[in-house]
């Protein structure tokens, strides 16, 4: 499996937020806008070692699952007294899951949080086996880091205080200064982020309130699409084995103050009703819980151990034992049949909502680009959305700086992408149709000229149509003041219908813009 992720990771095209990401890793700054700093520093890893490649900047996320399966498998080792089956069903698992046996090559600042968050967990189990206070510490560590990774990481904060305040152990810590240091140690790893929203007026902060403070109307179908997608990327069979053993486990662990229950089961739990509560009034990425759910598929191999010894009938344990297993044959056999439709497959099964097929294509826009670029003696190229300036920066090479125009809110700290070949020179505008007529361009004194239109395909079908313009007697401000147009950032959000939100950090407060 490991070795089929390598050949997926090798030869998929790399989607428009890994080239974002890899954007990242070529600045020297302490975090972004959109998410801390962990993602890039795992692709300047895979770089540093396989160069620019796909594999390269990939290559943080096969040795994250191999660090992952390897924290699971060492948990359900421990607690299950070193059940060999227990651990042989925990490091396979996560293999029969989409997300986790072959998605996880995608890099992504989840790749980076799911075996930070796992090792955290790893370092409470061995704090609950050893009473050794100083697990505190390597927990506050991989804390941290998890902080480092995605923001998300804060909502395993009710399982740490569940898993030290619930057992019978509990004055025992609140007297401990371990718990308190390992909280500092969380903060002080974070304080990258911290140091620098600090510096730009919370950005990042307040780029991600949006999604878990903006206030929509009850949609059903926001909700079947979080469902739907938790049973595509976990697994038809695998989600409900998995929610099956972490109530189970979450009841054991309550009822008789187990604390690696408690911990395990409320990792899972508190997470998944949050997206779910959330997923009632706007649309929950994809990838957003799959941090959670390594923890359910430990609660799955222990508990499986557990349940002949707690007076479960005989037929409800054969039961539990048959849909594990079930779930990793049928899992494994459906992730590898999706390695292979994308791989060798010539059709296009699903259309225009295809995740892989929305964001291919971008080979025949940069050659294009170059094209034009070098028939009109251009000496750049603008851009108007950071998914097509990600694509062209990562096609393109530095060939010819590739800028996007607006959003500088986004590229703060950034390094100069060669002013001087921008000022006074004549450049390529690459915009998506329709989005290519935004109304910024009236602000300007920028003389625009037609020049082609360049469709985006895969596997047959149009999924994009780009604008190519002449670009001449305009030189974009690279580092326009915060109140803006050309600053303020746009989020897609992810509600239940689509619009634009734009933000400008001028002062202390912030209010929303809805358009279209």
């Amino acid at each position: 499996m490991t070795a089929m992720r390598l050949v997926y990771a090798h030869a998929l095209d790399l989607r428009t937020d890994e080239a974002y990401y890899w954007t990242w890793s070529k600045e020297n700054v302490l975090s972004f806008l959109d998410h801390p700093p962990m993602v890039a520093w795992f692709i300047r890893f895979g770089t540093a070692i396989l160069g620019d490649s796909n594999l390269g900047v990939r290559l943080g996320g096969i040795v994250a699952m191999l660090a992952t399966q390897l924290l699971l498998a060492d948990i359900v080792r421990r607690v299950t007294s070193n059940n060999v089956r227990a651990v042989m069903l925990a490091l396979l698992l996560p293999e029969a899951a989409l997300y986790y046996g072959l998605l996880m090559a995608k890099v992504a600042p989840d790749t980076a949080l799911i075996p930070f968050s796992v090792a955290m967990l790893w370092s409470l189990v061995r704090l609950a086996q050893g009473n050794d206070g100083r697990w505190w510490l390597a927990a506050g560590l991989f804390a941290g880091l998890s902080l480092l990774s995605k923001f998300t990481a804060v909502t395993f904060v009710p399982a740490v205080l569940a898993f030290a305040l619930v057992p019978d152990w509990r004055w025992r810590w609140l007297r401990s200064p371990y718990p308190y240091l390992a909280a500092l140690i969380a903060i002080v790893v974070f304080s990258p982020v911290l140091i620098w929203n600090a510096e730009h007026a919370w950005a990042s902060f307040r780029f991600q309130a949006v999604r878990a403070t903006v206030e929509r109307d009850l949609t059903l179908r926001t909700l079947g699409e979080f469902v739907g997608m938790q049973f595509g990327l976990v697994g038809f069979v695998l989600l409900p084995v998995t929610l099956f053993a972490t109530g189970l486990t979450a009841w054991r662990g309550y009822r008789k103050r187990e604390p690696v229950a408690i911990l395990l089961a409320t990792a899972v739990l508190v997470p998944f009703v949050y997206f779910l509560w959330k997923s009632l009034t706007l649309r929950v990425g994809d990838t957003w819980p799959m941090f959670l759910w390594p923890a359910g598929f430990a609660a799955v191999a222990i508990n499986v151990t557990r349940m002949p010894f707690e007076g479960w009938s005989v037929g409800l344990v054969k039961s539990t034992v048959y849909w594990a297993r079930t779930a990793i044959s049928t899992g494994i056999v459906f992730v590898v049949c999706v390695f292979l439709y994308y791989m060798f497959a010539p059709w296009n099964l699903i259309g225009r909502t295809d995740p892989i097929g929305t964001e291919a294509g971008y080979d025949a826009v940069a050659a294009r680009t170059l094209a034009q670029v070098e028939a009109t003696g251009a000496t750049w190229v603008a851009t108007t959305d950071y998914r097509t300036y990600a694509m062209l920066r990562w096609m393109l090479r530095g060939r010819v700086p590739v800028i996007e125009i607006n959003e500088r809110g986004r590229f703060q700290g950034f390094a100069d992408p060669g002013i001087g070949k921008i000022r006074d020179h004549i450049g390529v505008y690459v915009g998506r149709e329709p989005e290519n007529n935004l109304p910024l361009w009236s602000e300007t004194s920028a003389v625009r000229q037609p020049l082609e239109r360049v469709t985006r395909s895969w596997r047959g079908m149009v999924m994009d149509t780009y604008a190519l313009e002449k670009i001449s007697g305009w030189t974009p401000d690279l580092s326009p003041p915060p109140d803006t147009t050309f600053f303020r950032w746009r989020v897609l959000a992810m509600l239940s219908e689509p619009c634009e939100i734009t933000f400008s950090p001028c002062g202390r407060r912030w209010q929303p813009k809805a358009a279209g």
